[in-house]
């Protein structure tokens, strides 16, 4: 009995911990011949005529000049790097006229497998690595580990759940009749320290990889609750010392600079959004080396929708969204101007999961070159979620994890928009 409860416990464990790849136990060796090579995007080199030898699902060696028989993969006039990564992402779902009825029509396992759907297309874009950061936890956790033991293709998922949010907060359930609201409020949200500490602990029990909470209204929330700080100083606290206590790490939604600067004071790890971060925050998030995830590409979604001909705002949407997103570029200049560390991220599902891409032009447009752009979606978010020895970069006893463009990312960065060639864990997802 003794034994039984120890290997379901070590097998819980496993599901709840971020797990690095396994070696695969095929032995097959695939050459992959490539004409020019970003393989560590920090260095900024460019090497040509290299092949990638790759056994299984890791990278074994990368030798000069283009070798090999057998499995060979023609990429010698082909621009190659690794896998990218966006670290927010809600693969469940997508921003449309109906999102406000699936929310309480669809089950937990309609929107598993709505997540496998958009979670292919996401790989087919060149994202090999996700962090979703705001779902049912029954979704996408049975989505996450499908995808880890080879059921479902996918990127790699890195998944908060739901997220930790006060009662009528942006993460709460908004806008319905009390009775429904009362029905779909989660284990999540919470009022107190010491109950938003149960909050985070129950989220790591049931399998969250990373916390992500509400520090802040949000657009997308229905209600007229304003962009502001949402949790008190002291849940904050509370909330971050119980999260680092079990091993994760805390990420926050964040638009005001009032909710900002209190999660930044009490020790939290990054920052979702920024939209109206100020001198204050940058001082504190490169005191603390925090990472900024700035989503352009929802601001630059909401605001088109909310000013558009077809808006299926809310009001109350409406408003935040015209408020807010013209203002995320500014944000994302400031910061980059004042030295914060940028990690590539979009929150796709507002926008159209495949379409991530499209955050490196705006990314550019605020003030990253076009190498900083890309570093931001592979080293740097590798270092943002923690998983460098996972992702970000090509290198020996990694997962051969890369993908291929035509042209040259790093003149024109809008070639990540046609991504040619896909490969994660050694297995071909593109090629074109």
């Amino acid at each position: 009995m003794f034994a039984a409860i120890a290997a379901l416990v070590a097998t819980s464990v496993a599901a709840q911990t971020p797990a690095s790849q396994p070696v695969s136990p095929e032995t097959g060796t695939t050459f992959v011949q490539v004409g020019r090579l970003l393989a560590d995007p920090s260095t900024g080199i460019v090497q040509r005529d290299k092949t990638l030898v790759i056994r299984g699902n890791q990278v074994v060696e990368i030798r000069d000049g283009f070798v090999g028989e057998g499995t060979v993969v023609d990429l010698r006039g082909e621009f190659v790097l690794p896998g990218l990564i966006d670290s927010h992402v809600h693969l469940t779902g997508e921003q449309s006229p109906t999102s406000r009825l699936d929310g309480v029509t669809q089950s937990n396992s309609d929107q598993a497998f709505v997540g496998a759907r958009y979670a292919m297309r996401t790989l087919r874009a060149g994202f090999t690595t996700v962090a979703d950061l705001g779902a049912t936890n029954e979704s996408i956790f049975a989505l996450r580990d499908a995808v880890r033991r080879g059921d479902v293709p996918g990127p790699r998922i890195i998944a908060s759940g739901e997220a930790v949010s006060i009662h009528g907060g942006h993460g709460d359930i908004n806008g319905y009749r009390e009775d429904i609201m009362h029905m779909f409020t989660g284990e999540s949200i919470c009022s107190g320290p010491e109950d938003c500490m149960r909050a985070v602990r129950l989220q790591v029990r049931s399998g969250a990889d990373i916390i992500k909470i509400t520090a802040t209204g949000g657009v997308l929330s229905n209600t007229a609750a304003g962009l502001g700080q949402q949790f008190s100083d002291e849940e904050l606290e509370a909330i971050i010392d119980a999260a680092h206590r079990m091993g994760r790490q805390v990420t926050a939604h964040a638009h005001g600079a009032d909710g900002i600067n209190s999660f930044l004071r009490a020790g939290g790890d990054s920052i979702e959004h920024g939209t109206y971060l100020d001198a204050e925050s940058i001082r504190l998030m490169r005191r603390d080396g925090v990472y900024l995830v700035p989503t352009l590409m929802a601001g630059d979604f909401v605001t088109r929708v909310a000013s558009g001909p077809d808006n299926f705002f809310t009001p109350a949407q409406t408003a935040k969204a015209l408020e807010a997103g013209p203002l995320m570029l500014d944000m994302a200049r400031r910061a980059h101007e004042g030295g914060v560390r940028i990690a590539f991220g979009t929150d796709s599902g507002v926008s159209a999961h495949g379409d991530n891409a499209q955050e490196f032009a705006l990314l550019v447009r605020a003030g990253l070159t076009p190498l900083e752009a890309i570093q931001a979606a592979t080293v740097n978010a590798a270092a943002h979620l923690r998983i460098q020895d996972q992702a970000g970069r090509i290198a020996v006893g990694m997962p051969a994890d890369l993908i291929a463009v035509r042209g040259d990312p790093l003149t024109d960065v809008t070639e990540l928009e046609r991504v040619s060639f896909v490969m994660k864990g050694g297995t071909v997802y593109r090629d074109e």
